[in-house]
């Protein structure tokens, strides 16, 4: 019996101990995958500093061949694209003006049928403060868009509803390539973020980029894209909006006159309309926005972004 209980003690001390060797072992290879995971992951995001109003291109290096890669950035989602020849997948997202300082992340999924499951990885990335201009615009403009009457205000409700049934619609493909260009070769007379007054009321910030042009101006797009609007609303007078994919709208307004129509295809440069004063505007002028996913970005900074 002795004997007996002796060989029970030695064997389950046997094994317990090959136990807790493969059970070091396995942790030991999670830690060890998990952190060559990591390691083999590369995101970068441009511009490097980010702030509040600024159109951002992530690119990511992922650690094995993938089929497809998603992310989620500031509670939007993202669909990144494959550059073959850099084996790099970038994707254009942007952070809102209200959007406060502080750490944000990207999570990424990978899938592909060679790995099972998904990749998974999380970056984050900090967004600062922009200073934009404290430029106080004194304007003045036509009563009935200070102070509209019951059947402007019907106006002004229609254009808010199609405004947002349609600047909320985000296509799944991407349309734009390469760097957005400027409108018109004009100089900029009021910038996204300063403060507007008409008719001594204090207005929001200017949500977009006015350039100086006299009516009649050629507007050019500022990448490919579809027409998603071509029509005239109350405050944007003659109003067109471009769809370049994935949630991202070019928006052109106060045109005297219209050269696309809806669900035109455009190419970067291609004109869709003439500069004028029409809809809210104190004289002629371009006013241009993006957006991105509902969010309202500089679209100056937009044009500066280097992108593939």
């Amino acid at each position: 019996m002795k004997l007996q209980r002796h060989l029970v003690r030695k064997l389950g001390a046997r094994r317990i101990t090959t136990i807790q060797l493969v059970a070091a072992c396995g942790l030991f290879l999670v830690c060890s995958l998990a952190r060559a995971s990591a390691a083999t992951w590369t995101v970068h995001a441009q511009p490097a500093r980010l702030v509040n109003g600024s159109p951002v291109l992530f690119q990511v290096k992922a650690p094995a061949r993938l089929d497809s890669l998603t992310g989620s950035w500031l509670g939007h989602q993202l669909a990144f694209s494959y550059d073959a020849a850099t084996k790099t997948w970038f994707a254009l997202a942007g952070v809102s003006l209200e959007t406060a300082p502080g750490k944000y992340s990207l999570a990424l999924t990978g899938t592909s049928t060679a790995t099972k499951p998904p990749l998974t990885f999380t970056r984050q990335f900090t967004v600062a403060r922009a200073t934009y201009p404290k430029i106080k615009v004194e304007l003045t403009v036509e009563k009935k868009f200070t102070e509209p009457t019951p059947e402007q205000l019907q106006q002004i409700e229609e254009g808010k509803r199609i405004k947002q049934d349609y600047l909320s619609r985000v296509t799944p493909n991407r349309q734009w390539s390469g760097k957005f260009a400027t409108p018109a070769a004009a100089p900029i007379s009021d910038v996204f973020g300063s403060q507007r007054i008409f008719n001594g009321k204090a207005q929001s910030p200017h949500l977009g980029l006015d350039f100086r042009v006299p009516a009649g101006t050629p507007v050019a797009a500022m990448n490919s894209g579809t027409v998603l609007l071509a029509r005239p609303l109350y405050f944007e007078g003659n109003f067109v909006v471009l769809d370049h994919g994935q949630g991202l709208l070019t928006l052109y307004l106060h045109l005297s006159e219209f050269k696309v129509k809806e669900g035109d295809v455009v190419k970067r440069g291609e004109i869709v309309g003439l500069s004028g004063g029409t809809g809210r505007a104190t004289g002629p002028h371009l006013h241009v926005a993006v957006r991105w996913q509902g969010v309202n970005l500089d679209p100056a900074r937009l044009i500066e972004l280097p992108l593939p």
